[in-house]
C-alpha cells in the first residue's frame, strides 16, 4: 500500500514521523512532501526517513514547476490569516479579492493533482495524510479541501494526524480567548474521513464538529515506548556539556499567542538562579520563542548559571541533560513523565490549568514560595521518589497509551483500511490494543 504524507512544522515531524516509521517498517511505501520552511530537509529526523526503504522525501519547490510553485505560494501567502492583520493586513485582503476562488482554483488543482499522480499513479490503494488542518493554520485551508476532493475522486483515502497533544487540561489558554463555546477553528478538520488524536482530552476540541465515528483515539505517537527507544538511538550527540552543578533545571517556552505571566517567568528565573549550584537552560518555543520578551532580558543574559538553548539543541538534549523540567504547559513535559524525571507544573506562570498538574497535583506550583521549596528540596534531598506513582501511572495510561502500550500499530492498521477501497471502515479494527 502506498501513503502520502505532507508535513509544514516541527510539530508535524515530532509526531507524524514515528507513524511513517512504522508504516515503512510493516512493508508499505510513502512519499513525503515537505510543504513548510525548506531548513527542515535538514532536521535528523528527516534524514533518516530519507534513508529508509520505500521512502522518498522532497521539498515541494522541487516538485512543481517554477512558476507553479510561486502561483501556489503567492496565493497561500494571501489566504493566511496571520497576515490579515497589521499594516500589511489591507493590502493582502485586497490581493484575495483581486485572486478570488474562481481565479485561485486552477493552481491548486494543477499543483494537486501532479502531486497526486507522482504518488499514485497506477496504485489503485492509498491514502493521503495530512496533520491536524485548523482554520488558522499556516498552510491553506482551501488547497488543503482540493487536494482531499481529488484524492477521493481517486478512490483514495484521507486521515488527519495529531501534530501535537493537549498540555492544558482547560480551554481557555491563549490571548483573547473568552468563551467556553466550540472553537470553530478545529470545524475544519470535518474535511478529512478520519481524524486522529492521542487521548480524550484532544479529542474534546473535535468532537462539536464531528460524528464519534469519525474520530479515533490511538494514544501518542511521539511519546509511546516504541518510538522513545528508536529516537534515543536516531539522536545527533548533545552539545550540551555535562558540568559539576548540583541541579540542572530546563524550562521550555510556549507560543506568544498564549498567555504567559512574562514578569512573574523573570523573577522566578532570577530567583532560582540565586541558589549555589543550580544551573539553568531556557529553550523559547520552535517558532516565535526567539522573539519573546524573556529571551532578549539582558539581565538574564548576564546572569552566569542561566542560558538560552541554541536552535541546535534539540529537546531531548535537554530532557537527558537537566535534572528536574520546570513546565509552563508544553507537551515535551510528557516525556519527562515517561521516564520519571521531575516535572514542576508552574500553573500560576499562565492562564491555563495543565494536564500535568490536572493528573499529578504533587507536580503544581502555586506561588512563588512553591518554587523557593521545590528548588531546595531538589538540591538537599535529590529528585528521586517525587511522582506519587498511582497519578503517573493514570497520567500514562489516558494520555499516553490509551489503550494498550502498542500505539504505533494501531495507527498502522488505521492507515491500511483507509488505504483499501472506499468504503465504511469499522472503528473497531483499529481502535483496539494488540
Amino acid at each position: 500500500m502506498k501513503a502520502l504524507f505532507f508535513l509544514r512544522h516541527y510539530n508535524d515531524i515530532d509526531h507524524i514521523t514515528p507513524v511513517i516509521y512504522k508504516w515503512v517498517d510493516s512493508g508499505h511505501k510513502c512519499d513525503v512532501v515537505l510543504i513548510g520552511n525548506s531548513r527542515f530537509r535538514n532536521d535528523f529526523r528527516i534524514k533518516f526517513l530519507s534513508n529508509l526503504e520505500g521512502v522518498r522525501v522532497a521539498y515541494i519547490f522541487d516538485l512543481l514547476p517554477t512558476l507553479e510553485f510561486f502561483g501556489w505560494l503567492f496565493q497561500t501567502l494571501i489566504l493566511i490569516r496571520s497576515l490579515r492583520f497589521g499594516l500589511i493586513g489591507p493590502f493582502i485582503k485586497f490581493l484575495a479579492d483581486i485572486y478570488n476562488a474562481k481565479r485561485r482554483k486552477p493552481i491548486w488543482e494543477h499543483t494537486a493533482n501532479r502531486l497526486l499522480e507522482r504518488s499514485f499513479g497506477g496504485v489503485d490503494q492509498g491514502v493521503v495524510v495530512f496533520d491536524w488542518i485548523e482554520r488558522n493554520s499556516s498552510i491553506c485551508v482551501e488547497w488543503v479541501e482540493v487536494v482531499l476532493s481529488v484524492a477521493r475522486a481517486r478512490g483514495l483515502g484521507t486521515v488527519s494526524l495529531p501534530h501535537g497533544d493537549s498540555p492544558h487540561a482547560n480551554k481557555l489558554i491563549r490571548r483573547r480567548e473568552w468563551s467556553l463555546n466550540p472553537d470553530n477553528t478545529f470545524a475544519a478538520a470535518r474535511m478529512f474521513d478520519k481524524l486522529v488524536v492521542p487521548n480524550e482530552l484532544c479529542a474534546e476540541r473535535f468532537r462539536p464538529f464531528l460524528d464519534d465515528s469519525a474520530i479515533a483515539v490511538l494514544g501518542s505517537p511521539r511519546y509511546c515506548d516504541e518510538w522513545l527507544t528508536k529516537l534515543a538511538k536516531l539522536l545527533p550527540p548533545s552539545p550540551l556539556t555535562r558540568s559539576d552543578s548540583k541541579l540542572k533545571v530546563a524550562i521550555f517556552l510556549r507560543k506568544s499567542n498564549f498567555t504567559t505571566f512574562w514578569e512573574e517567568v523573570s523573577e522566578v528565573v532570577q530567583m532560582i538562579a540565586t541558589f549555589p549550584g543550580v544551573e539553568l537552560v531556557i529553550k523559547p518555543h520552535t517558532r516565535g520563542g526567539w522573539q519573546q520578551s524573556l529571551t532578549r532580558s539582558a539581565s538574564l543574559r548576564r546572569l552566569p548559571n542561566v542560558s538560552i538553548a541554541a536552535s541546535s539543541v534539540h529537546s531531548a538534549h535537554l530532557l537527558s541533560w537537566a535534572d528536574i523540567i520546570i513546565d509552563l504547559a508544553t507537551s515535551v513535559a510528557f516525556e519527562a513523565v515517561k521516564t520519571n524525571k521531575p516535572v514542576l507544573a508552574a500553573d500560576y506562570l499562565h492562564a491555563g490549568r495543565s494536564t500535568v498538574a490536572d493528573f499529578m497535583p504533587e507536580t503544581e506550583l502555586r506561588c512563588r514560595d512553591d518554587v523557593y521549596k521545590k528548588i531546595d528540596r531538589f538540591l538537599s534531598n535529590g529528585c528521586d521518589s517525587f511522582y506519587i506513582e498511582k497519578h503517573r501511572q493514570r497520567f500514562l495510561e489516558e494520555i499516553i497509551d490509551v489503550t494498550g502500550s502498542d500505539v504505533l500499530p494501531r495507527y498502522v492498521a488505521l492507515l491500511e483500511a483507509l488505504a483499501q477501497a472506499r468504503q465504511p471502515i469499522s472503528h473497531s479494527t483499529y481502535n483496539k490494543p494488540k
